[in-house]
């Protein structure tokens, strides 16, 4: 989930209009936004002198598995915000559509309008926005930490973020006394495992898996199972799971 907020600007409308619809990020590190062209941040945006209107975007990430403490981490991207406009508006809609290829984006004009603008009856008149990023921070599971610009642009996506969700509901549905029995590979924690009730698997990424075990009275403690190597894509996924299963067997 994500959020825009804008110094001094305050959206009336409750229902969240500024929250993007969709996001991603361009080659150089900007973050390219839609969002719907009433929107308190459309409006501003449309209305700023040049790069002057700051900006921070703040994001949840929220565990896709129904477990106490679903909050995994909120990350804050600090930067100007602007229009885009002109040649660069048939850009900036590929690379959001390659992001969200449904929904808005199937009509890619409707994403093209330069300033807010009222749509066809009945429907929504879209505008992207650019956000240059200043700075950036993270507090999630794994801690907290400041970026730069540089970090930010230099960053690769997981190869593992467009299927976590799907792969962590799957383990817990159709895996989860395996994933209880990966206690076996804690070892001086193992005693606390036998105190849990439930086992559910709440992160997954290239080096490893994350499982929160929860009591009846949910006091609850996360462990951390990292795979032998890195893994590159859903196949050696496979094989990383199977290895750890196995481990937690023997």
């Amino acid at each position: 989930m994500a959020s825009l907020s804008i110094p001094g600007v305050e959206d009336p409308d409750e229902t969240g209009l500024s929250a993007p619809v969709c996001r991603t990020v361009t080659p150089d590190g900007d973050v390219l936004l839609l969002l719907p062209g009433d929107s308190a941040a459309a409006r501003a945006a449309a209305h700023a002198q040049d790069d002057e209107l700051t900006a921070v975007m703040e994001i949840t990430d929220v565990a896709p598995v129904s477990v106490p403490h679903r909050i995994r981490g909120r990350a804050w991207v600090a930067g100007w915000l602007t229009p885009v406009r002109n040649g660069m508006r048939t850009e900036a809609a590929m690379l959001l559509a390659e992001r969200h290829p449904v929904g808005e984006l199937l009509g890619v004009g409707e994403a093209l309008q330069p300033d807010p603008a009222p749509g066809p009856a009945g429907r929504t008149a879209w505008m992207m926005l650019r956000l240059e990023v200043g700075e950036g921070a993270v507090d999630d599971l794994w801690g907290a930490e400041s970026f730069e610009p540089d970090d930010f642009a230099a960053a690769a996506p997981d190869p593992l973020v467009a299927h976590e969700a799907e792969l962590l509901q799957h383990l817990h549905a159709a895996h989860s006394d395996q994933v209880r029995g990966l206690c076996a590979l804690l070892g001086d924690q193992e005693q606390r495992c036998g105190l849990r009730d439930r086992a559910v698997p709440v992160g997954l990424d290239r080096f490893g898996l994350r499982v929160r075990f929860t009591d009846a009275e949910q006091r609850s403690f996360d462990a951390r199972f990292d795979f032998p190597e890195p893994v590159r894509d859903v196949a050696e996924l496979r094989r990383a799971m199977h290895q750890l299963f196995e481990a937690a067997g023997d």
